[in-house]
């Protein structure tokens, strides 16, 4: 401890540290953002673009089979059991406290951990390819289609598993604050993909092949980005064995499977409408439902897009005990969020059945109540609001509130669909997902917020001491890079 005229000596020095991490900070938040956006939005036009030709190529029950092994993939996506996501928190702090020893001992962690994980998933992806009748699962007809359904599960399954250690990059990258470094990453991937299956059409190769090149593109493209990464920009934090952990490997685990959890409750309440109007008032009911939610998901695709990059953000200011950084723009974004959704939810209520009838082009396409319109318009707002609330908590890993919150809605939400269906139709179904949000996932996100912050103002705030946080960044080339300790 200096003496009282040296600490206030030191005030200006630190105060002005301060003020470049915030302005530093800010500006990686808007330019991943936009990035999200821009990259977000070639993600999804692109696959629009070359369906016709992929489509004309393929046939219509090759492609349809195609389809259908994406969408089996698709509901694998928590196959990485959230260490993706517990890796992101815990290096975004230790990238404020600049430890890259630790840092480096996290990520082969990780690296190891799913990468031993994609080795035994892709030795049973082989052991049963051949096994499992996947022409008649498919319900595949046509003979020649029939004869590559195996070769096209191979190739979308060992994609999608290859790709689990390989998309740690990009949590990587969010965790270092460089967003918009992997959204162009992704970016590029989308369009690899378009790409390839359009030089595919063009020169009529053979069906499995254009598959191969456009399911195949993005795990090349995130190996490609993970090689730049770290045997140029971050050679020192490069996965080596000699890395692996079992602190480090214990301590990813518990936090991952904590956000593993909370992924899979989520996903079951945001996701069981379609099958509990099914069951309860037929399929072509759920099939209505599923048009009008398609609609609204546009606009939470939007809140996760723009949102997505405060987590980083978050972790770093919360190191630093800068509280009033993140309360303002939790602030800003919830508010930022809640009017960019409302403004085409209250669109869609007005409008909602003139852009159906236009988009779907079908008698079978019934009226939309606006009830139902309303109620899924206030959803969406809802989940915006909570949505940078969130970001606060999972910066830090303080997840048994949501815990807590989602569990809730899981038991109020599911009989209070079915009674509501059964009363009052389409609507009530939306109704009962309002009620039961606001009523136990929205409490409890405001909850885990002020925990959260509660918890940063009680800790004293970190102080790097002689390793700033700019020793972080990538170091030159000529230089030996740090080994790791124990």
């Amino acid at each position: 401890m200096g003496t009282p005229s040296q600490q206030a000596a030191a005030d200006p020095v630190e105060q002005a540290d301060h003020e470049a991490a915030r302005r530093s900070r800010g500006r990686a938040l808007v330019a991943g953002i936009a990035s999200s956006l821009g990259g977000k939005a070639v993600g999804l036009v692109a696959p629009l673009l070359i369906t016709p030709l992929a489509f004309t190529h393929l046939g219509a029950e090759r492609y349809g089979m195609w389809m259908a092994v994406t969408s089996l993939t698709s509901m694998a996506l928590f196959a990485d059991f959230g260490l993706g996501n517990g890796l992101l928190t815990r290096l975004a702090r230790l990238y404020t406290a600049g430890d890259r020893s630790a840092a480096a001992r996290e990520i082969a962690s990780a690296y190891a951990l799913l990468g031993c994980l994609a080795a035994v998933l892709l030795g049973v992806l082989a052991a049963t390819v051949q096994i499992v009748p996947w022409s008649a699962l498919l319900n595949v007809t046509h003979p020649d289609v029939a004869r590559d359904a195996r070769a096209v599960v191979l190739l979308c399954f060992g994609s999608f598993l290859v790709n689990i250690p390989l998309a740690l990059i990009q949590r990587v990258q969010y965790a270092h604050q460089q967003v918009a470094q992997s959204n162009l990453w992704q970016a590029v991937g989308s369009l690899v993909s378009a790409g390839l299956v359009v030089a595919g059409a063009v020169a009529d190769v053979d069906p499995v092949l254009l598959i191969a090149g456009a399911v195949l593109a993005v795990p090349l493209m995130n190996a490609a980005n993970t090689l730049c990464y770290f045997a140029w920009q971050n050679p020192d934090l490069r996965p080596r064995p000699r890395y692996v952990r079992g602190l480090a490997v214990r301590g990813l685990l518990r936090l991952g499977l904590r956000f593993f959890v909370i992924s899979v409750l989520s996903s079951v309440i945001l996701n069981v409408d379609g099958f509990l109007v099914g069951r309860v008032l037929g399929m072509t009911s759920a099939a209505n439902y599923a048009v009008v939610m398609r609609v609204f998901s546009v606009l939470a695709l939007f809140v996760t897009l723009v949102n997505l990059p405060l987590w980083p953000a978050n972790g770093e200011a919360l190191a630093r005990g800068d509280v009033t950084w993140v309360r303002r723009n939790t602030r800003r974004m919830s508010c930022l969020s809640a009017v960019v959704v409302a403004l085409p939810g209250l669109g869609l209520v007005l409008f909602g059945n003139d852009v159906l009838r236009f988009w779907i082009r079908s008698e079978e396409l019934a009226h939309v109540p606006v009830p139902l319109l309303v109620a899924l318009a206030v959803y969406s707002v809802l989940i915006a609001v909570a949505s940078p609330i969130f970001m606060v908590q999972n910066s830090i890993g303080l997840l048994r509130p949501q815990f807590v919150g989602w569990l809730a809605c899981l038991a109020v939400a599911i009989p209070l669909k079915v009674f509501l269906a059964g009363r009052i139709g389409l609507s009530g179904v939306a109704v009962a997902s309002v009620v039961s949000y606001g009523a136990t996932v929205f409490p409890a996100a405001v909850v885990g917020y002020r925990r959260a912050l509660a918890v940063t103002s009680s800790k004293r705030r970190i102080d790097p001491g002689p390793m700033e946080p700019a020793s972080y960044r990538p170091r030159h080339r000529h230089r030996q890079p740090a080994r790791p300790g124990r």
